[in-house]
């Protein structure tokens, strides 16, 4: 049986993966286990985080979350896909026409998994732990979906 994809998890990855991108230019995350109730991301990184820059993060992420921008798919011809992002990540069974990903102009890349149709729809992310070790940074987060 296929694992099911929690869609505002799988979501609010996208997130994190462009907020880090943006924040220390470590490109998305190098692998990554999401479930419902708890999720995490691996980074090609130098260092663990400060408490400070956990928080920077969260709020980064909880910012565009409260934005309520719509997550959009779309469908692009393999050979156009790959002029504009890298596929290095995509199954082999994604086939010819590759689907992207859009939250709202904030997130843009390939992807086969499951997603809510708005931010809003996410609830408050944080992230409860962080460890350092053989130039990976792991970040486990969780979603609190009472709160906005």
């Amino acid at each position: 049986m296929a694992k099911q994809m929690d869609p505002a998890m799988h979501s609010v990855e996208h997130i994190l993966n462009q907020t880090m991108d943006r924040l220390y230019g470590c490109g998305r995350c190098i692998n990554a286990h999401i479930e419902k109730k708890k999720s995490k991301c691996d980074y090609r990184f130098n260092r663990d985080l400060t408490e400070k820059e956990t928080s920077e993060i969260e709020s980064a992420v909880n910012t565009i979350i409260n934005q309520h921008l719509e997550i959009i798919q779309t469908w692009l011809p393999r050979s156009e896909a790959e002029k504009k992002l890298p596929l290095d990540r995509l199954p082999a069974e994604a086939g010819d026409d590759i689907r992207l990903i859009s939250v709202g102009d904030y997130d843009i890349c390939p992807c086969v998994g499951a997603h809510v149709q708005n931010t809003k729809e996410i609830g408050r992310f944080y992230i409860t732990t962080t460890s350092f070790n053989a130039d990976v940074l792991r970040i486990r987060f969780k979603l609190d979906r009472n709160k906005p």
